[in-house]
């Protein structure tokens, strides 16, 4: 066989495969088992070759060429398992199209995320089609599974039990030889350091070798570098000695820091610039931004110098665009918003670059789009929503073309549909309601078609109630109330569908409760859709209490129900709903100040306000009122963010600025909004 195995995987688990990929093809069969029998004959010394990188599918169901000839000279297929591989209908095509060659026994999944024993959509790790009976009614297949989760076997376990199962031999004496072969290795470790070795005595005598060997000694040099940035690192972290992991990373990131790439081999080039972004990465993930940009850096100098002597690889620029992307996202971390524009700049355009290296990968064609992607998240993020909109015009210009090509691809024309919302979104911020209202439609339609073409598949349904909210929100702020009444009714039929088929799913309790919110907006029966509300999303709290989606909308539930009891003059109930809101979403404002909780929080000071007034207690209500305005005037911008604008002008009106709110108001009205409550 070419391949030792065909890896199928989703992109969203990318990192995981590429990290596997890496494992497997650099690992070295202990020297005590090489040559004995396996279940495929003698065990060799290294795996071989596995075959990752694809191409997309033309149509749903359907494997290109290179796909199938790629599973035609694989020896065993190993299945990356989440809840996106589960149900990623290429994963279950390149399955079932392995299983079709009879060999059942060399499925091997490797479980990154999710839950095997769950059989929901949305939580389940296994792909149906890998567990799905032999025979119509049969018992499930059970798949010879590696379990890389925390509560599972761990990643390093799960990848021995992996290498046991490509190998034919049993996890025990695999996972023992190992054991004797890294006891072996820690011994030489341990002695070395008693005598002084360190990675600076190592790297300084490579300094000095001769230049007749200087090739062959500089690999040496790497193997020993790959050794302590590899196996050494994960012993250290194993007897808990992180203090001299990083001292190894700083000495290896110090060390590359002194090298020219320009001097250095290929091999040399690639080795260090793999080393580096992983050091980079574990940073990164410790919070220590500074370290991570010093090593994506250099890792970012070795993928230039290997780009400019092959321009045309495309391996080399997708790497080069990786470490472009990190850079940017280091100092998006660092608040250096400038810099991180320049660096997802330069990502956007080696991502379109690649993109016109190789039309039929479509895993490089989306790279530009994510390039789109990226820069209109920052933008959005820095309340930018003119640049942000040009972003995802672009990213969506590429999603046209797409669908032309792939008219039945349901991952496209959900992603496409979820680009119309975002675009909606970012006008709405703009006040162009009539347009935000376009865009939800667009993103409603987009949705119901992917549910068309999947009418099974509960994502789709979990997407369209949010996209059916969106709708019925700018619908509510133009005053259309009867389609507003529409859109928040049908997505309350699917809402409750989906709660009824797991009253246990956080995810569907909330977007239940989001319905039954909108729903209480309406004279019938909103005490009682407001009560509901608060029951879902109390019961979610149980489950989730530091999630802020969660506390959003428990906050927005107990608002509704303050401002029904103003409206009743139960001024008591009012008190007690505002404060539970106000101190709900406290903790949230204080760890994460964002523009949602901000607007909330206003929300609360002005009901508790509006309280005190109509019990005439006038002092208390300004105290609270000042508060809110306060809240709602801070801005960097040339003007207010127009989300606020409504708060704020009835913030003003209760505080006799009338005039001061005209200008205000005036925004609201050009734009077409209608306020769901009047003004006082």
């Amino acid at each position: 066989m070419h391949y030792r195995a065909f890896l199928s995987y989703s992109h969203t688990d990318e990192k995981w495969a590429r990290w596997l990929m890496h494992r497997l093809e650099g690992y070295r069969v202990p020297a005590n088992l090489v040559g004995s029998k396996g279940r495929d004959g003698p065990i060799p010394a290294k795996l071989g070759k596995f075959f990752r990188d694809r191409d997309e599918l033309p149509s749903a169901g359907n494997l290109s060429k290179t796909i199938n000839d790629a599973l035609e000279k694989s020896h065993a297929l190993i299945v990356i398992c989440s809840p996106s591989s589960a149900q990623s209908q290429w994963v279950n095509a390149e399955i079932d199209a392995f299983r079709e060659k009879g060999n059942e026994d060399t499925i091997l999944s490797f479980i990154v995320d999710g839950d095997p024993a769950s059989r929901a959509p949305g939580v389940a790790s296994f792909p149906y089609t890998l567990i799905k009976p032999e025979s119509e009614g049969g018992p499930e297949r059970e798949p010879l599974a590696a379990d890389a989760r925390k509560q599972g076997d761990g990643r390093e376990r799960a990848f021995i039990k992996l290498v046991a199962g490509l190998l034919g031999v049993g996890f025990d004496d695999l996972a023992q030889r190992e054991a004797q072969q890294r006891h072996r290795r820690m011994a030489i470790i341990t002695g070395a350091s008693l005598l002084g070795m360190t990675l600076a005595v190592v790297l300084a005598v490579t300094a000095y070798i001769a230049r007749n060997d200087a090739e062959r000694r500089q690999g040496q040099a790497e193997d020993i570098l790959g050794f302590m940035l590899g196996d050494l690192r994960k012993n250290l972290t194993k007897v808990g000695r992180l203090d001299l992991m990083r001292s190894v990373d700083d000495k290896a990131t110090g060390y590359f820091a002194t090298l020219n790439p320009r001097d250095l081999s290929d091999r040399a080039l690639e080795e260090q610039a793999r080393s580096l972004y992983g050091i980079g990465e574990v940073r990164v993930n410790e919070g220590k931004n500074e370290e991570a940009m010093a090593a994506f850096r250099e890792s970012h100098a070795r993928s230039t110098a290997l780009y400019e002597r092959a321009p045309k690889n495309g391996q080399r620029l997708f790497d080069l665009a990786q470490a472009e992307y990190w850079i940017g996202y280091v100092a998006w971390q660092q608040g250096r918003f400038d810099d991180a524009k320049i660096w997802l700049t330069k990502y956007r355009d080696s991502g379109i670059k690649l993109a016109a290296m190789d039309r039929m990968n479509f895993a490089w064609q989306k790279e530009a789009a994510y390039g789109y992607q990226n820069l209109a998240t920052l933008d959005k993020s820095l309340g930018r929503n003119v640049e942000a909109e040009r972003a995802v015009i672009a990213q969506r210009e590429l999603y046209v073309s797409w669908l032309k090509q792939y008219p039945k691809n349901v991952e496209l024309r959900y992603e496409d549909a979820d680009n119309a919302g975002l675009l909606g979104l970012l006008v709405q911020n703009q006040g162009k309601l009539r347009e935000a209202e376009m865009y939800f439609g667009e993103q409603v339609q987009g949705i119901a078609l992917a549910v068309k073409l999947e009418p099974d598949n509960v994502r789709w349904q979990e997407y369209r109630v949010d996209s059916l909210l969106l709708l019925h929100d700018a619908q509510r702020k133009l005053g259309y109330n009867d389609a507003a009444k529409n859109s928040v009714q049908q997505a309350l039929f699917i809402a409750e569908a989906l709660h009824a088929r797991d009253t246990t799913n956080t995810v569907w309790m909330i977007s239940l409760a989001s319905c039954y919110l909108r729903q209480a907006l309406f004279d019938d029966g909103a005490a009682i859709y407001a009560e509901k509300a608060v029951k879902l999303a109390n019961k979610a709290r149980a489950k989730d209490g530091k999630n802020e989606q969660v506390g959003r909308v428990l906050a927005a539930a107990w608002i509704a129900q303050c401002q029904l009891a103003l409206k009743n003059m139960e001024y008591a109930a009012a008190f007690s709903f505002a404060n539970k809101a106000a101190d709900l979403i406290e903790p949230f404002w204080q760890a994460a100040p964002n523009e949602t909780m901000r607007l909330k929080k206003s929300e609360c000071l002005t009901l508790i306000a509006e309280a005190y007034l109509q019990m005439g207690e006038r002092k208390q209500a300004e105290q609270l009122l000042n508060s809110a305005l306060q809240l709602l005037m801070q801005h960097s911008g040339s003007e207010l963010p127009f989300a606020r604008l409504d708060n704020l002008v009835r913030v003003m009106h209760l505080l006799g600025q009338k005039e001061q709110a005209k200008t205000h108001r005036a925004r609201l009205q050009k734009a077409g909004f209608v306020p769901t409550r009047p003004y006082p």
